[in-house]
């Protein structure tokens, strides 16, 4: 059963109907950006081996970028008139993606299953981008800004995984423990 998301007031130049279908799209990337921060820190916390320092080091900035960008996707919630849903329960149940598979692990390992994650919150960012801009650009401007910044902490993972040939190491990986596997060789 789907939830009702029309707000009973919105933003002026919106429908109502329009704000809850942005509303259910943006609960979703409310969720998708907790799972990102909450997955960064295991992966900050569980990282090993030679890299240890530099991943240690590079994940915290990103971290925190997720935060801000979840705050600004539920005050966004809560201008259109929702309610932005941020508890655990919420994020589990109406998640549409499974939990972080790799637990202690080499750092380059952690790596390619992170480019594997990065790709999947890039992919529906993306999507979410076009579907916002058919209704509403202000939300639209809000989800490309945090695609750039997405896309250049998936920049900075791939360095770790690139050849000098400009080969990724996980190219081919179809799952986190494959991208695991294929990273820390």
């Amino acid at each position: 059963m789907t939830k009702d998301l029309t707000p009973k007031y919105t933003v002026p130049g919106i429908e109502r109907e329009a704000a809850g279908r942005l509303i259910g799209l943006l609960q979703l990337r409310l969720h998708a950006l907790n799972d990102l921060h909450l997955t960064l820190k295991h992966v900050h916390w569980n990282v090993v081996g030679p890299h240890f320092i530099a991943v240690h080091e590079m994940i915290d900035p990103q971290v925190d970028r997720v935060r801000e960008m979840a705050d600004d996707v539920a005050e966004r919630i809560a201008a259109l008139g929702g309610v932005a849903q941020g508890t655990p329960g919420a994020l589990v149940g109406e998640r549409t993606w499974d939990d972080y598979s790799i637990g202690r692990a080499d750092a380059i390992a952690h790596l390619g299953a992170l480019d594997l994650v990065y790709t999947g919150v890039i992919e529906s960012v993306r999507a979410a981008i076009k579907e916002a801009g058919e209704v509403d650009p202000a939300t639209e401007d809000l989800l490309i800004e945090q695609l750039r910044d997405l896309e250049q902490f998936q920049w900075f993972v791939r360095a770790h995984l690139e050849s000098s040939g400009g080969t990724l190491s996980t190219g081919k990986a179809r799952t986190e423990e494959e991208a695991a596997r294929a990273g820390g060789s």
